[in-house]
């Protein structure tokens, strides 16, 4: 006969109480938060300038900054894929950036994996890996609601017709679709509602809330009366952008973000859920270099640019040098992670998905991810890879500690030693032919062939890639 609590020795009831707050209805909240293409130097606590991020900034000093982050890939489409199947671009199953081409119905993700555990499931903005009408919709990937965008293309307007939830059109009032910068409905402030009546409705159980918001990419849009357009709207950016107020309007939509961002935290706080809930923040991809001038050639807002040492990361997205892999990375947890530290551990986005595992005591799928959770805990025992893979098109990268390789289409394989030449500027190939013969071999061993998913509906994929103004002339593919 099982002995009762009441006799069991104080020690071990408290030790009982301690398992339980990390288990079954009281397993962590899991908020995971991508910004795309939030370049690594566009905050204000990495030194820059004139971007207002207060609250990221914050975000920072309450939890753990990663230096050594890095993207799935180097664009919208396939990084996600590998953020929420856990496998690196040599396995995925999506490799393109078109907008809707799928994932496999058999896959699982963060959600179908959380989900089985008894997590509610909801994403809010843009999804990327599967448009309606294919085996990718996120409403067979284990996510209780998904709101937003399913097609990245579509994505490119804020103010579009209509959004998608659990693949259904919801009509946005006030919006012909006929324009990127004019509408009534800013598309970006009904996924945040949606984000925050999600957190408000499962406050009582373990939730995953993945926000793959748009901003501050895009085609640069937003309300007349937003309060941080009005921070930036009459500085005088005006030369080498596409429109006047583009560069403005940017600043405007990371402000707005880190708005938002201090608003969920705030909400966390009055939900007294704050301290079971752990929070993400990272980019998606590398930046890229918008806005560009005679006097500012690394783009307006420097995305790869050191502010203080002038050292820039080389190209930017689409590229597999650092400028289109290294991303920002913060995670917040109140009394679990430590406040205000640095973390130069060397992760990449396959390691979210058994990170997450572990934080919600799940079983992971096999994935070629590394769990990171003893660095975010300040633990001993943390695992490190033997290698780091990307491909992209023609490109192909491999990383072994410090040491990079990099090859396109058919070219010489270069070799770059980041811990002198975090530029990349430097090809050291012919003088470590050892380690390029190591990292060759590491990199045709990580790719195999594309098993990709399938598209049941033309016609529905069709109408959302051609709801951005600049879509809809193009034929049909």
């Amino acid at each position: 006969m099982p002995m009762s609590v009441s006799k069991l020795p104080l020690v071990f009831v408290f030790a009982l109480f301690v398992a339980g707050a990390t288990s079954g209805s009281t397993n962590p909240n899991i908020i995971y938060l991508m910004l795309d293409e939030w370049g690594y130097f566009e905050s204000s606590h990495m030194g820059h300038p004139e971007l207002l991020t207060p609250h990221i900034d914050q975000f920072a000093d309450e939890g753990m900054r990663f230096t050594r982050a890095y993207a799935g890939a180097p664009v919208c489409g396939p990084t996600r894929c590998v953020l929420l199947t856990g496998l690196h671009s040599g396995h995925t199953s999506m490799r393109v950036n078109d907008g809707f081409t799928p994932i496999r119905e058999d896959e699982p993700t963060l959600a179908s994996m959380l989900k089985a555990d008894g997590y509610a499931t909801g994403g809010f903005g843009k999804w990327g890996i599967g448009g309606r009408g294919t085996s990718g919709v996120p409403e067979k990937h284990g996510f209780d609601t998904f709101f937003g965008y399913y097609d990245q293309v579509h994505a490119h307007t804020f103010y579009p017709k209509y959004l998608i939830r659990n693949s259904e059109e919801v009509p946005l009032p006030g919006n012909s679709g006929h324009s990127f910068y004019e509408g009534e409905t800013h598309a970006h402030d009904e996924i945040f509602k949606e984000s925050i009546r999600f957190i408000r409705e499962n406050k009582d159980q373990p939730f995953f809330c993945y926000l793959p918001w748009t901003p501050p990419h895009g085609l640069w849009g937003i309300d007349a009366d937003d309060p941080s357009w009005r921070l930036f709207k009459d500085k005088p950016w005006t030369a080498g952008q596409r429109t006047e107020n583009d560069a403005k309007v940017y600043a405007a939509f990371m402000h707005m973000v880190d708005r938002q961002i201090g608003a969920i935290i705030a909400l966390l706080k009055e939900l007294g859920v704050d301290q079971n809930t752990i929070m993400f923040l990272c980019g998606d991809n590398g930046g890229q270099d918008y806005f560009h001038t005679p006097e500012r050639p690394h783009g307006f807002f420097g995305p790869n640019l050191n502010p203080q040492t002038q050292e820039r990361f080389r190209a930017g997205k689409g590229s597999l040098y650092e400028g289109g892999l290294r991303v920002p990375m913060l995670a917040r947890w109140p009394g679990k992670i430590s406040a205000g530290s640095v973390s130069d551990h060397l992760l990449y986005f396959p390691d979210v998905m058994p990170t997450l595992a572990d934080i919600a005591g799940s079983s992971s799928p096999q994935t070629d991810g590394l769990s990171f959770l003893p660095t975010l805990l300040g633990n001993r025992g943390q695992n490190t890879h033997a290698y780091l893979y990307w491909e992209y098109r023609d490109q192909v990268a491999a990383r072994m500690g410090d040491w990079k390789a990099y090859r396109k289409g058919d070219g010489d394989w270069e070799l770059y030693d980041l811990s002198r030449d975090i530029e990349e500027n430097n090809n050291v190939a012919s003088r470590n032919p050892n380690v390029l013969r190591t990292l060759v071999r590491f990199a045709k061993q990580a790719h195999e062939p594309v098993k990709p998913g399938e598209i049941y509906n033309r016609v529905l994929t069709d109408k959302d890639h051609r709801q951005a103004p600049h879509e809809r002339n193009r034929p049909s593919r």
